[in-house]
């Protein structure tokens, strides 16, 4: 059970960075963000969906 949350939250990670690669922001804020998602694996991307990401 922990292996497979494990393994959602990498996917989520992956996903969100992929998102956040290909978005239109300048290079700092996006590598910003991928840091945040690196450092914060789970609130990461739940903070760049809140906050950032382009609606």
């Amino acid at each position: 059970m922990i292996r497979l949350l494990g393994i959602l939250v990498l996917v989520l990670d992956v996903v969100v960075v992929l998102d956040i690669y290909r978005s239109n922001k300048d290079t700092e804020k996006k590598v910003l963000w991928i840091l945040i998602v690196f450092f914060l694996p789970l609130l990461g991307p739940l903070l760049y969906y809140v906050v950032s990401r382009d609606r």
